[in-house]
């Protein structure tokens, strides 16, 4: 969800996993950025950390090697393109709840795409801050992690985290003050049910990444050994 064009990457010159299409999911590692060879089906997997040479071996640039983010992992279904990012527009703007369980869908596909991914131990969707709640009446991240995961099976904690300081739509904020807008925004309601464990962040589009890497470094904070993203659409560089 990140506020308003929502979630997001950290690395500046990342690329965009998914091929755009509702059957092109991909898998970013570390700091963001998807790399690696398209498979038959148009997906995109990280293979390190980096960025796909020609050969489509990873390749870690200096700001990656220098500010690795505090996630491990994002798994997207789709680019944030026309005309998959109607589907986030409508859910979002337009109040079409029924949608949310097809996005979900699709993501649950991207995720068990994934070879050797470990589904995590419990879902966390993206929260929003309460005057955004009331401005919209729902949290399409919440609304996202519900059918997903039941489609998973994984257990939801929608209360796990909670932000407590009201942020600026970072949609509004200059991508270098991202950080700044983000940081120190949410609090853990529940340590016990992080440390040791494999967190998965649900949120609905994913653009620079400061929104999750502040939750994941939260939960890093709090004792996690892994977090991955798991988000509908990224937006792809321009």
């Amino acid at each position: 969800m990140e506020q308003d064009m929502a979630a997001e990457a950290v690395c500046g010159n990342g690329t965009a996993g998914g091929n755009g299409t509702a059957g092109g999911g991909g898998m970013v590692d570390g700091n963001g950025t998807a790399a690696g060879n398209r498979t038959a089906a148009g997906d995109r997997m990280a293979d390190g950390d980096g960025l796909a040479g020609a050969d489509g071996v990873a390749a870690l640039c200096g700001q990656c090697l220098r500010d690795g983010p505090a996630y491990d992992r994002t798994v997207v279904a789709a680019d944030y393109t026309a005309p998959l990012d109607q589907l986030v527009l409508q859910l979002k703007f337009g109040g079409r709840l029924a949608l949310a369980p097809l996005l979900a869908q699709l993501l649950r596909d991207a995720v068990l795409r994934q070879p050797g991914f470990a589904l995590p131990a419990l879902l966390c969707p993206v929260p929003l801050g309460p005057r955004r709640l009331a401005e919209r009446g729902f949290n399409q991240a919440l609304e996202i992690a519900r059918p997903l995961a039941r489609a998973l099976g994984v257990a939801l904690h929608p209360r796990l985290a909670a932000r407590v300081h009201e942020t600026r739509a970072q949609s509004s904020v200059a991508p270098h003050q991202r950080g700044g807008n983000i940081a120190h925004a949410f609090a853990l309601a529940e340590p016990a049910l992080v440390a040791g464990r494999h967190i998965g962040i649900v949120d609905d589009v994913m653009t620079s990444g400061q929104t999750l890497n502040e939750l994941a470094a939260m939960f890093k904070r709090h004792g996690a050994a892994r977090v991955s993203n798991l988000v509908f659409a990224r937006t792809p560089p321009h």
